[in-house]
């Protein structure tokens, strides 16, 4: 009770401090050197992402929209992109093509060539989140996506096409009818990838409240209805038996023993530093979710005393998309989340051993409200060695179009600095370009499409094309891109921790596969150097428990370290 009478003087403190304009904003130390264009039209994403209908939305299904992933399928060397879909309530016009997931295949020359039918990947569906991940460890990333439905699970066959397989691996079914954000990872460390999946609502559309039956009221709007009052759905946790299949072991795991529902966006991480992957939910207008992992096949959730459950003023916040990264290399994983209109988007800051304090005012992040944000992520832009926070926003409601209190649903993003003092500068105007252009953003992944060493981002929306941000940074900073490769641990280092030393200090992060909302990261792990000129080592902690170290590593290259054997020649 006495720490949190100290959190709740702390966060009107700084409350007061902004009303009376002693809290400005943290000015940038240096410049910030990057350029953000959309290219998706020349790069030939030109199709529509249809959800639900476009200007009025009968039921909260139609509102969270789906997610995006970067994924090398071809082992090429360049990053693919796969787009979740999904449909309308209503039939589609006469002689209209029904709406489909897609696949994007990277030609390498910055243009994309739509592989989906080729590629066995055509299908009609309420999607939700895509997670990327080689369940079989074959050498080739498959795919699965949670659905509104039956989730699908894609096995990649190495020769450019995908088998559905989800209801032979035992994933297709929900115990809720909504599954929702998705995660790969190797929780009990026996070598084979395990799937997670969070659940939003156990909607039945025959049931389930009309907007005028409420009604439900959104500022004297009348909209969809929710989540509140509907029955919060329940996260599942599927084990990999290490020959294609799966075993639900959701009920024994403790997946069922939460106290947040209405699960969004789930992110990956080692919170406390103990070698095993945790898992943190955010949920919609409920306490947010950590399950710690026991090591023993058991997780417990231990978000509310880790301070991460909610607000810094004690309450539930309508969490959408998460991001874990170490923002002030530390040594511990912090988190990001994004909220609902009116509220700040959250920074937790991991004080060690998931131990979290909300800092999104003294950090800088509490001066925007007026953003309903979706996709996020920790991603280092300049590549100056310290990780930037990008954020994707749109309203939930098309309705909103009718007010002028709000800012519209589409909206811009916002892209904050970081200004190495624990400290964030929103620069997303002295950018400007693709930052400051509207969209009904939903999921948003970050990779390097075109291989420039810089961290580019990938943008599914609603109703609209989707949006390829291309990072052209002009800082002329160093990095170094690394790829695993597990022997003993899973084939994609799902889990394993890289950290690395240069003369000014150490990073670290992990190999993950779930990230932002909904959506999945290119699996190389991109590390921004500044001015130094060599990697003085690199230690690679895998899940097997093996630990390899390497020294002496030139910068501006792209490497695959394999598991006990070193750094591959290309």
């Amino acid at each position: 009770m006495k720490n949190f009478a100290v959190k709740i003087f702390k966060y009107y403190s700084v409350i007061l401090m902004v009303a009376f304009g002693n809290f400005a904003q943290t000015p940038a130390p240096n410049p910030f050197s990057v350029s953000l264009t959309n290219i998706s039209k020349q790069a030939g994403l030109n199709f529509t992402t249809v959800y639900g209908d476009v200007k009025k939305n009968r039921y909260l299904l139609e509102t969270t929209g789906t997610g995006v992933a970067f994924i090398d399928y071809d082992n090429d060397g360049f990053q693919d992109i796969y787009f979740v879909n999904g449909t309308r309530l209503d039939a589609l016009p006469k002689g209209e093509t029904p709406p489909t997931n897609r696949l994007y295949r990277n030609k390498g020359s910055g243009t994309f060539e739509d592989v989906t039918a080729k590629a066995g990947l055509t299908r009609t569906n309420w999607g939700q989140a895509v997670t990327v991940g080689d369940y079989d460890n074959d050498g080739y990333d498959d795919l699965f996506v949670s659905c509104f439905g039956k989730n699908a699970l894609y096995k990649n066959n190495g020769n450019g096409t995908f088998t559905e397989t989800a209801q032979k691996a035992g994933v297709a079914n929900n115990q809720s009818k909504w599954g929702s954000g998705a995660a790969f990872l190797d929780y009990d460390h026996d070598g084979f990838l395990d799937l997670f999946v969070a659940s939003y609502i156990d909607l039945d559309l025959k049931t389930a409240p009309l907007p005028e039956n409420g009604p439900c009221l959104y500022k004297g709007l009348t909209v969809a209805c929710g989540p509140p009052g509907l029955i919060g759905g329940v996260n599942m946790l599927f084990r990999n038996n290490g020959n294609g299949t799966f075993s639900d072991v959701s009920e024994k795991s403790g997946m069922r023993k939460t106290d947040g529902t209405y699960g969004l966006g789930a992110v990956v991480a080692d919170f406390d530093n103990d070698g095993f992957s945790d898992i943190y939910v955010a949920n919609d207008s409920a306490p947010a979710t950590l399950y710690r992992n026991n090591k023993n096949g058991t997780f417990t959730d231990i978000a509310l005393e880790a301070g991460c459950a909610y607000s810094v003023d004690g309450k539930p916040q309508a969490g959408m998309g998460v991001s874990a990264g170490d923002y002030d290399r530390d040594g511990w994983f912090d988190l990001v989340k994004t909220n609902f209109a009116g509220d700040t988007t959250t920074l937790y800051h991991n004080i060690g051993k998931a131990n979290f304090e909300d800092v999104s005012f003294p950090a800088g992040l509490g001066l925007n409200t007026k953003w309903l944000g979706w996709g996020t992520g920790f991603a280092d832009f300049d590549n100056d060695g310290w990780l930037d926070i990008f954020q994707v926003n749109g309203h939930v409601y098309p309705e909103v179009e009718k007010l002028t209190t709000e800012a519209g649903y589409a909206q811009r993003k916002v892209l904050y600095q970081n200004t190495r003092n624990g400290k964030f500068a929103d620069v997303s105007v002295k950018v400007g370009g693709a930052v400051l252009e509207n969209t009904a953003g939903r999921g948003a992944a970050f990779g390097d499409f075109d291989n420039d060493g810089d961290v580019d981002v990938v943008i599914n929306t609603v109703n609209s094309v989707p949006e390829l941000i291309r990072n052209d940074a002009k800082s002329g900073n160093n990095w170094l891109k690394v790829k695993l490769v597990g022997t003993k641990s899973n084939r994609g280092g799902i889990g394993a921790r890289v950290k690395i030393t240069t003369e000014d200090g150490t990073q670290m992060d992990e190999a993950r596969t779930s990230n932002s909302y909904y959506s999945s990261n290119d699996s190389r792990l991109n590390f921004g150097l500044g001015a130094n000129k060599i990697v003085k080592k690199i230690e690679v902690k895998w899940t097997s428990g093996q630990v390899d170290t390497l020294n002496d590593v030139a910068v501006n290259q792209f490497i695959n370290i394999k598991e006990g054997a070193g750094i591959l020649k290309k």
